[in-house]
């Protein structure tokens, strides 16, 4: 079991600078995926339990978001 993250970036990024990174590593030992923005990997993490990675990865599929 593991507790220290492999954090990794979409193959979709385009290296726009608008990217996030996640640790699917974490999922099977403790249910959650963590979140970082790429450009601050020393600042905040957010803990996403499954379900709500999965509601997320689902929104942006749809374009639910719209641009920023």
């Amino acid at each position: 079991m593991t507790n220290t993250p492999n954090w990794f970036k979409s193959s979709y990024s385009n290296n726009g600078g608008n990217c996030i990174e996640v640790a699917t590593n974490l999922l099977p030992a403790h249910g959650i995926v963590p979140v970082r923005d790429s450009k601050v990997p020393a600042g905040p993490v957010l803990e996403l339990r499954a379900a709500t990675f999965a509601s997320f990865v689902t929104g942006v599929k749809n374009d639910q978001f719209g641009a920023f």
